[in-house]
């Protein structure tokens, strides 16, 4: 398995749509202007991604309206980041967008 140091690569993949009532726009903004660069300032993450499903390979609509990568650069440590009350606020926001979002915890093979 790859690793940084110490530790093994992992990602985080979040695979969501917003609630009904959830204003698109309101949800990108706030996306580009708050979730980015407070995920991306954690010394726990290497890089936060946030990607629009826009259709399948096949031509289909795509299953799911958004997909976040979180490339971890230490497991004990996003959990220790995620606990503080600066991300404990951006969660509770994400809950307020995301309808039942599934987070995928991954290793690399």
């Amino acid at each position: 398995m790859e690793t940084r140091g110490d530790h093994e690569m992992a990602y985080v993949i979040v695979l969501f749509n917003l609630k009904s009532a959830t204003n698109v726009g309101e949800y990108e903004t706030w996306a580009r202007t708050t979730d980015l660069p407070t995920v991306n300032a954690l010394t726990s993450v290497n890089k936060f991604t946030v990607l629009k499903g826009t259709g399948t390979f096949s031509g289909e609509p795509s299953p799911f309206q958004y997909i976040e990568i979180i490339d971890v650069a230490d497991m004990d440590q996003l959990t220790t980041d995620v606990s503080t009350e600066v991300m404990q606020k951006i969660s509770a926001q994400f809950q307020e967008f995301a309808d039942n979002p599934t987070f995928i915890v991954t290793e690399t093979l």
